[in-house]
């Protein structure tokens, strides 16, 4: 129910998640990242740093999941009936956690979108970052 308070993560969704993932509380916000493959290969020698394509290792349903569940933070944000029957069933601080959440993923999207960012690339980076979302909702006290 915490998790759902994310734009694009149903019932269904967080339940998938939460069965492939097993126990939150051996990742992080930034290890969950990687556990799915949707963190940046590096090559580099020397003083030099370069970043490739995402990895792709680690689960592949849950990258999938989250990537799917990415696209939904692009349009406007705002609060619908949908939205706020899920909030009712979660607590305040799940609530109020998830608000800031979707606000933080939509302006990232607005943020890539102005840099024109090619849109498929900005939701892999917002699918990254909405890992951490669902892994600091689910690790939280009620």
């Amino acid at each position: 129910r915490r998790v759902s308070c994310l734009r694009g993560v149903n019932t269904l969704t967080g339940f998938a998640l939460a069965v492939e993932i097993g126990d939150w509380n051996r990742f992080t916000g930034n290890t969950i990242g990687s556990f799915v493959g949707l963190v940046p290969s590096e090559f580099s020698s020397g003083s030099s740093r370069a970043q490739g394509p995402i990895t792709k290792t680690g689960n592949t349903h849950v990258r999938r999941l989250l990537v799917e569940a990415a696209w939904h933070h692009k349009p406007r944000y705002h609060v619908g009936a949908v939205m706020r029957s899920r909030w009712d069933r979660a607590s305040a601080a799940a609530r109020a956690r998830g608000d800031e959440g979707n606000r933080r993923l939509h302006g990232r999207w607005v943020g890539f979108l102005e840099r024109r960012k090619r849109p498929v690339t900005a939701n892999v980076a917002v699918a990254r970052e909405l890992a951490g979302w669902c892994w600091s909702l689910a690790v939280m006290d009620d």
